[in-house]
């Protein structure tokens, strides 16, 4: 069994692959940003199942310093790097995102090529693949990069596609004998361990909470966090994985109001608030300048864009659940946890 560090502990990804790191017997590290997340690590570790996580240490490092990194890394065969940045909101000003995704991702690269770690596994997104390009139906697969120019890519897809830019190039130039491997998942559904959850369940809770009257016209692909987690694991140490990147989704392209319809017919009166309208375009285009939030919303709109795995699940033996399971999880989690309306 290996050492294994985990960047972003905390996180909704980032504890998911703690777990199967430590069921599958390897030895943990995983950064946390301050020493009172620890407490938060824990109680969810508990939640997913890992009772008395004896394997697991932990270390205080945050992408923005230098501090902490040579000591969390030093001594591991692998670093699996899923801390970013994420926001809820637009920044006005684009680089609070990017400088911090780019130069902590260079950050960990470096610490992981000094301390001779074998291979660098990052969480990228299939932001860093999919947008900026004109509609098609053709599916979006590991060969394609995100155009920057397009007029749908927002400061979050600008900030994963940079990123992982700056980790090839590094790797490339500088890496030494560093390995690199990417995944790139579509949104990430899934069980929720805690408070800490992605953009992606916050859509699935506004439903369940009845946030919305009628939902915009928005679609994505689906992944459940197990699945993504499965895949970080498959991917650190394959010996084909060396040098590649893996899109991570299940199935068919979703829309939200196809979301309300999955939480409806498999919840019955715990989704009595999900709304069963679609709002026109026009009218979210109206209320996103009153409303933030939406204004990340507004160039998705109607803009579908498939994508497939199958290179993972060829080169890898990847097998993803359902995209109705990855949405079923996720808000029977949030009910459990009492994070939703009653």
């Amino acid at each position: 069994m290996s050492t294994v560090l985990v960047t972003g502990g905390s996180g909704f990804v980032g504890i998911h692959v703690i777990l199967q790191l430590l069921a599958a017997g390897h030895t943990v590290r995983t950064t946390v940003r301050r020493p009172d997340r620890r407490d938060d690590v824990l109680a969810m570790l508990r939640e997913g199942g890992a009772a008395s996580p004896d394997n697991l240490s932990l270390f205080t490092a945050d992408l923005t310093g230098d501090a902490g990194w040579r000591e969390a890394v030093a001594g591991c065969d692998y670093v699996l790097h899923v801390a970013s940045p994420l926001s809820t909101r637009v920044p006005d000003d684009e680089n609070e995102m990017i400088i911090p995704a780019r130069d902590g991702t260079l950050r960990v690269l470096r610490a992981a090529r000094d301390a001779g770690v074998r291979r660098v596994v990052i969480t990228s997104s299939l932001g860093a693949i999919g947008y900026g390009h004109k509609p098609r139906q053709k599916p979006f697969d590991e060969t394609d990069w995100t155009n920057l120019d397009g007029a749908d890519v927002q400061p979050y897809i600008k900030s994963k596609t940079l990123a992982e830019r700056a980790a090839w190039d590094f790797v490339a130039r500088e890496g030494g004998g560093l390995e690199l491997s990417v995944v790139n998942p579509a949104g990430i559904f899934g069980p929720v361990l805690g408070p800490d959850f992605s953009g992606s369940i916050e859509i699935v809770k506004s439903l369940l909470d009845g946030a919305m009257p009628a939902v915009p016209r928005v679609y994505f692909g689906v992944v459940d966090v197990r699945d993504v987690a499965d895949l970080h694991l498959r991917a650190m140490t394959a010996p084909e994985a060396k040098g590649e990147r893996f899109i991570a989704v299940s199935g068919e392209t979703m829309s939200i109001l196809d979301i309300g319809q999955v939480l409806r017919r498999e919840l019955g009166p715990k989704a009595r608030r999900v709304p069963r309208l679609q709002a026109p375009d026009w009218l979210v285009r109206l209320a996103a300048k009153r409303i933030p939030l939406l204004r990340a919303v507004v160039p998705m709109l109607g803009r579908v864009r498939h994508s497939t795995s199958a290179k993972a699940r060829t080169m890898l033996g990847w097998q993803a659940r359902s995209n109705d399971d990855a949405i079923l999880a996720t808000a029977e989690s949030l009910i459990r946890l009492s994070l939703v309306k009653g």
